[in-house]
């Protein structure tokens, strides 16, 4: 994995964009390894059913990895098997 990589859900319609990627671990969504290339769709594990939201921004709990969701799906995301949060927005400076 490495940062700019476009990779898809084999088990619904996720797609995301790696913003930052680490050296290792496996990137998966509704339970199933994400791909380059989608084939035939499996079915999502009601475990990792959240499903994710197109714009936002998702990442692990050390910050290591951090991925844009550019098409929203059924299933959630989880890296290394443990669930990626979304990542909340940087509040902005107040202006006086």
């Amino acid at each position: 994995m490495k940062a700019g990589m476009k990779l898809k859900s084999a088990v619904c319609d996720t797609e995301v964009l790696l913003v930052k990627a680490p050296q290792a671990g496996t990137l998966s969504c509704g339970g199933a390894p994400m791909v380059a290339e989608r084939g035939e769709k499996g079915d999502i594990d009601p475990a990792f059913a959240e499903g994710t939201k197109m714009g936002k921004r998702y990442t692990d709990a050390a910050g290591t990895l951090e991925v844009l969701c550019i098409k929203p799906g059924a299933g959630s995301l989880a890296f290394d098997g443990a669930a990626l949060q979304l990542k909340d927005a940087k509040p902005l400076p107040s202006s006086d």
